[in-house]
């Protein structure tokens, strides 16, 4: 089964899995974690969210209108191996918010992670890719308030070469980042890429 997952600061973020083109010895591995890889995590100097972030109304569900996500938001944390928690292989519809980053609508950048692709099928993020400037994302928190980001840019990063300063740095603004897997496929059925979104709320 292939299998991939996003790179992001603190210095690796999230898992995805392509099912379109399964192979035996991952699926044979038994858990999606081992299979998938690893996704750094935002690492010492980059900026976490502020603290007065902390007592803000968490996410529950993001909307992206123009490629039709619709989908209810889970809490990430870090693995024991300090690189980034990605949604469950069965959840693969399910968008992650990772609570180390910024609140959603607070100054600093939030974080969302979803799959493209797991072993059950296409997943929340499939079409991302499709996204573009302009674009609408809205956000709604735990007491029904719903925040709405346009799209700046989007990039197609190496995993090895993880932009996390770009994508977990210290700002100001109130700025929303998704990430999910991207590129071609290396020697071991990983996606050698992330596709990151670039948003700022409107």
């Amino acid at each position: 089964m292939y299998t991939c997952l996003i790179l992001t600061a603190l210095t690796a973020l999230t898992g995805c899995t392509d099912a379109a083109s399964p192979k035996p010895s991952a699926a044979a591995r038994g858990t999606e974690s081992a299979a998938t890889g690893k996704t750094p995590a935002p690492g010492p100097g980059t900026a976490s969210a502020p603290s007065s972030s902390r007592s803000a109304a968490p996410p529950v569900h993001v909307t992206v209108p123009s490629l039709g996500i619709d989908s209810a938001v889970m809490r990430l944390g870090l693995n024991p191996d300090r690189t980034v928690e990605v949604p469950p292989a069965d959840k693969g519809m399910t968008v992650g918010w990772y609570t180390g980053g910024a609140v959603p609508g607070e100054p600093g950048p939030a974080v969302l992670i979803g799959h493209n692709d797991t072993r059950f099928g296409r997943a929340v993020f499939h079409d991302l890719k499709k996204i573009t400037k302009g674009a609408d994302i809205a956000v709604r928190d735990d007491r029904g308030k719903e925040i709405h980001f346009k799209v700046t840019f989007r990039e197609t990063a190496s995993k090895k070469a993880f932009p996390t300063a770009r994508v977990y740095g210290r700002t100001e603004t109130r700025a929303l980042r998704l990430i999910t897997c991207d590129g071609s496929f290396d020697a071991a059925g990983h996606p050698v890429d992330n596709l990151i979104v670039y948003a700022e709320r409107s």
